[in-house]
C-alpha cells in the first residue's frame, strides 16, 4: 500500500512548521501502509493537544476522548473489536499529566494496543508551561522561576510496572523510529513508545540538536528480555537511550484474559444484545 491512500488532501494543519509532529504523523502512515493496514481497520484514539489532532490529519477511525482519557476508550474498543488495529496517541502532557493514572493501569491490563506519546517536554496547545516531563529548572511563562520538580520518567514507571513492549525513540531520525513503531503495532501486547518531539515554538532548550547530543541507542548485544539491566537504562541521565528497553512476549494480553472470549471468540459488536437480561439487571 502507498501512504497516500491515507491522505485526506488540502486540509489545516494547526502545527508550527518544523514542529516534530509532523515526521510521527509521516512516520505513522508510511508504516500503517507498509503493514497494509486499510483505514478501515485502523483505530486511532486520542485525548487532548497538539499531538492528539494527528488522527484528524489522515485518514483512520478515531476517536477524540476527554484530556488524559485516550487509553480507556482505546481499551474498550480493542476488546470490542480486538480485529481492529487500535493506537492511542497523545502528548507528554495529556498521556502522563491528566492521564497518568491511566497510563499505569493500562500497562497492569496488558490491552492490544499501542501506545505513541509525543514527549516534547512542554505544553504546546496551551502556550508553554511545563509539562510533567519538562526538566527540573526549565523555565516558562508560568515556572517563572524555573520547574522544581524532577521530571516523570514514563520508561522507568513501565518497566517496574512490566509492561509488555517500551520503546524510545527520537522523532528527528525517521528511519529509527519508523522501525519501533512498526515492531510496538506488530507487538501483541501493550506496547508504549514515547517519542522525543522537539517543540520549536515552546521549547527552546530541547531543541533537534538537543536531542541529537544528549541521546544515544541501545548497543546491537543489549538484552532486551533482561529487566533489571532495563531499569537501570532507564534512569540513566547524561545521555538519554534510544531504542527498545523491554520486551516481554510472555504476559496474556487483556482481551485473552477475558472470560467473555473464553468460548466464543465472536467479537462484541456482532453478538446479538439480549435485551430482557439487560432490563432485567437494570430492574
Amino acid at each position: 500500500m502507498d501512504s497516500k491512500e491515507y491522505d485526506l488532501g488540502q486540509i489545516d494543519i494547526a502545527w508550527c512548521p518544523g514542529c516534530g509532529n509532523y515526521a510521527i504523523l509521516n512516520s505513522l502512515k508510511q508504516v500503517i501502509a507498509e503493514l497494509k493496514i486499510s483505514p478501515q481497520q485502523l483505530v486511532v484514539v486520542s485525548g487532548i493537544g497538539q499531538a492528539a489532532k494527528i488522527p484528524q490529519y489522515f485518514k483512520t477511525h478515531y476517536f477524540n476522548g476527554l484530556h488524559g482519557r485516550s487509553l480507556p476508550p482505546a481499551t474498550g474498543i480493542k476488546a470490542a473489536n480486538p480485529n481492529l488495529t487500535v493506537i492511542a496517541e497523545s502528548g507528554d502532557g495529556d498521556m502522563y499529566g491528566e492521564g497518568g493514572n491511566h497510563f499505569i493501569h493500562a500497562i497492569r491490563r496488558n490491552p492490544d494496543i499501542t501506545n505513541i506519546v509525543h514527549n516534547n517536554m512542554v505544553y504546546g496547545l496551551t502556550k508553554g508551561q511545563a509539562s510533567p516531563t519538562s526538566e527540573t529548572g526549565f523555565k516558562t511563562p508560568i515556572q517563572i522561576n524555573g520547574v522544581m520538580l524532577n521530571p516523570f520518567n514514563p520508561i522507568s514507571i513501565a518497566i517496574a510496572l512490566d509492561a509488555s513492549f517500551v520503546a524510545r525513540v527520537f522523532a528527528g531520525d525517521i528511519k529509527e523510529t519508523k522501525k519501533i513503531i512498526k515492531k510496538a503495532i506488530q507487538h501483541k501486547g501493550y506496547a508504549l513508545v514515547d517519542i522525543f518531539q522537539p517543540c520549536v515554538t515552546f521549547n527552546k532548550i530541547n531543541t533537534y540538536d538537543w536531542f541529537k547530543e544528549h541521546t544515544y541507542y541501545l548497543d546491537s548485544k543489549y538484552d532486551v528480555t533482561n529487566r533489571i539491566d532495563a531499569f537501570k537504562k532507564s534512569i540513566e541521565q547524561n545521555k538519554l537511550p534510544l531504542g527498545i528497553f523491554y520486551l516481554n512476549k510472555n504476559k496474556k494480553t487483556f482481551e485473552q484474559n477475558l472470560k467473555t472470549y473464553k468460548q466464543n471468540k465472536k467479537p462484541l459488536y456482532k453478538r446479538q444484545i439480549k435485551m430482557d437480561r439487560i432490563v432485567k439487571l437494570i430492574n
